[in-house]
């Protein structure tokens, strides 16, 4: 009746993104098992005994024996190291040899400091890089195309413990509009105070990311404005605003969906720094601390949390340029 019919088959994209969750997962496995073993045998090569931790001045033979054997520092290194291994894959992180604590519920804490200056810096260094960058993209002939691009490359210079330090002498020491440093006892239970102590923390962290993301967000803009859909659109009749956001956005927000992923693990490394210039009770004071302290769980801990935390990020970035380019879809490699 009037011609066969013939219907087209859905492409098994299903099974395309369970295959590609499962090969990055099991990366992802691999990865954080692979920096668990680094970050065990660099902290074992240090100088000096962790049991140091728990000793004071003139200790006896029998304190440091009895000391080593209760931070296990007395075992074999492969008995150490399964046993290290052991409480990762339960996500236990110990205890602290100084102060007793459990190594995850401080963490947890510290978290409620280095999370939101992370979190809400990197918001900010995308407000500013985005449009800058388009900008710097589209009007690189311009004078102050050119600007944005020379002011991101001295931002990219810039030491970010020097950024901080320029800050707070601007708006704290001379114009004294927000404190140098420092952060309420109460923490986020005094809204008020702890909102404004993260000002200039989250203004450093987000002035230094947003000179780093801009450059790629102006190289993505200028490969699209060279597209061939944007020729094909303007020929079509679109005109160049409307070219730009129908057909180029997409094809350029994949390369910048992946530095995305990078330059927030890289503002989550960078908080550490941040914490230290501004006094913050974050995960970089207690980094320090731990270090000087030899205090193993506190140390393995951060660093182990943190390296999860990278990963995860790169993780979802993957996952989100999967979402966002449909050509990647269908694709079986990693």
């Amino acid at each position: 009746m009037g011609g066969a019919r013939y219907v087209a088959l859905p492409y098994p994209r299903t099974t395309h993104i369970l295959a590609y969750l499962l090969r990055r997962l099991a990366i992802l496995i691999l990865s954080l098992f692979i920096a668990a073993v680094i970050l065990f045998v660099l902290l074992r090569l240090l100088p000096g005994d962790p049991a140091n931790a728990l000793l004071g001045v003139g200790a006896t033979e029998a304190q440091i024996a009895a000391a080593r054997a209760q931070v296990g520092s007395d075992q074999p290194l492969v008995v150490q190291f399964l046993a290290f291994i052991g409480n990762l894959a339960r996500f236990d992180l110990g205890q602290s040899f100084v102060s007793k604590a459990g190594v995850l519920a401080e963490i947890g804490n510290r978290m409620s400091v280095t999370a939101p200056l992370t979190l809400l810096g990197f918001v900010v260094a995308i407000a500013i890089a985005l449009p800058l960058g388009i900008v710097a993209g589209v009007r690189g002939d311009r004078w102050y195309g050119a600007a944005i691009s020379v002011v991101s490359q001295l931002g990219i210079a810039i030491p970010v413990f020097w950024l901080g330090i320029l800050i707070v002498t601007i708006f704290a020491i001379n114009l004294k509009l927000f404190p140098s440093g420092g952060f309420p006892l109460k923490g986020w239970a005094n809204f008020g105070e702890a909102a404004v102590a993260m000002v200039l923390p989250v203004l450093t962290v987000a002035l230094v990311i947003a000179a780093s993301l801009l450059r790629y967000v102006r190289s993505a803009t200028q490969d699209v404005i060279g597209s061939d859909s944007i020729r094909t659109a303007r020929a079509l009749g679109s005109s160049f605003p409307e070219a730009l956001v129908r057909h180029g956005l997409r094809n350029g927000a994949v390369p910048v969906i992946s530095i995305l992923g990078i330059e927030l693990a890289t503002t989550f490394l960078g908080a550490v720094v941040v914490e230290k210039v501004y006094a913050l009770p974050g995960l970089g004071s207690m980094l320090l601390l731990a270090i000087q302290q030899r205090d193993y769980p506190n140390v393995q801990g951060v660093l182990f949390i943190s390296t999860l935390l990278v990963l995860l990020i790169g993780f979802a970035a993957d996952l989100l340029q999967r979402l966002v380019d449909p050509r990647l879809r269908g694709r079986s490699s990693t």
